[in-house]
Order: structure tokens, then C-alpha cells, then sequence
């Protein structure tokens, strides 16, 4: 039983709700922005699990967003990873010989956090730095909706699949998804 109800209003009704740079986004986006709507969490219940139980969210609908490094050399390319929250990403192998990487491991929390501008725990793919591949396990894609970040702890976004999959630098991949 869910421990709040979770009452969705339109994104951009709620700028408070978002970080900047994912109203940022939204308004640079029209024809995005009708199709995101934004509810307030407990940001001590964001982390996945904890909203699922507490909201009544189940995990396939849950997708988790994850900044990925990639090394080459002395270059290090950052790029978004987003999967359902039933699945981790294949960074070591798929996102690694994706991104022509000779190494790809997550991000360090304070690289994700200043280089996105969002919160911990709140990283979304809307809002992201331009040039970022945006990279969208195909079962993301193809969900009717998708809870994700908003940019910060304290709230949560929906919006159908096909949307994260035509964010700005989205690439749809088969199988970045694996089991955990």
C-alpha cells in the first residue's frame, strides 16, 4: 500500500519541482513539454525501491538514469544511460564499444552532479549537456509511460518512452538493458 498519493500536475506548471536545467529544456522544447508531467516525493523516498514501495510505482515502469565516463586516451566522454529499473546498464561491454571507449565506468558522483547541474539521486535525461548521447534501452523506448528523475530529489517525472527516446542526442539501443 502506498505510503502518499501522487497527484501529477504539467511539468512547467511546477518549475519549484525541477532543476534548472530540465525546465531549462522543457520550455526549449515545445512539443515535449505537454507530454511530462511532474509530481512531488519525499526526497528521502527517491531512490528507486524506496518510491516504488512508498508511491505504488512498479519497477518496469520505474527507469533509471545513469552518467556514464568513457575513456579513450586522455578524453573522457560522458554520455546518459537509461533503463528500467528491473535492469542495470551494460556499461562494461555494449555502452563501452558504443561510445569507442577502451573504458566506461559510472561517472563519480560530484563529476555527474556539476556537469549535469542536477541532484544526486535525481539525474534525468531531459536537461543534460548539450553533445551528452542520451542512450535508451529499447524497453524504455517502447513503455507507454516512464518514471524518472526530475533533477532534483524531491519530485519525480512521467512521460511515454517515445519521448525520452526523441529527447536531443537519444540513441535507442536493444539490450542496454541486462538483468540484475
Amino acid at each position: 500500500m502506498p505510503t502518499e498519493a501522487v497527484v501529477r500536475t504539467p511539468a512547467l506548471d511546477r518549475p519549484e519541482l525541477l532543476a534548472a536545467p530540465v525546465a531549462a529544456a522543457l520550455r526549449a522544447l515545445p512539443a515535449l513539454a505537454p507530454l511530462v508531467e511532474v509530481a512531488g516525493i519525499d526526497p528521502e523516498l527517491a531512490d528507486t525501491e524506496a518510491f516504488c514501495a512508498a508511491y505504488g510505482v512498479l519497477p518496469e515502469e520505474s527507469a533509471n538514469c545513469v552518467i556514464v565516463a568513457a575513456r579513450r586516451g586522455e578524453e573522457t566522454t560522458y554520455a546518459a544511460c537509461i533503463v528500467l529499473a528491473t535492469t542495470k546498464a551494460d556499461v562494461n561491454s555494449l555502452v563501452r564499444k558504443h561510445l569507442g571507449a577502451r573504458k566506461a565506468s559510472f561517472a563519480p558522483m560530484d563529476a555527474a552532479v556539476e556537469l549535469s547541474g542536477m541532484e544526486y539521486g535525481g539525474i534525468t535525461p531531459i536537461g543534460l549537456p548539450e553533445g551528452w548521447p542520451v542512450l535508451v534501452d529499447a524497453a524504455v523506448a517502447a513503455a507507454p509511460v516512464a518514471v524518472v528523475g526530475s533533477g532534483i530529489r524531491g519530485s519525480k517525472l512521467w512521460l511515454p518512452g517515445t519521448a525520452i527516446a526523441g529527447l536531443p542526442g537519444a540513441q535507442v539501443l536493444e539490450g542496454l538493458g541486462v538483468p540484475r
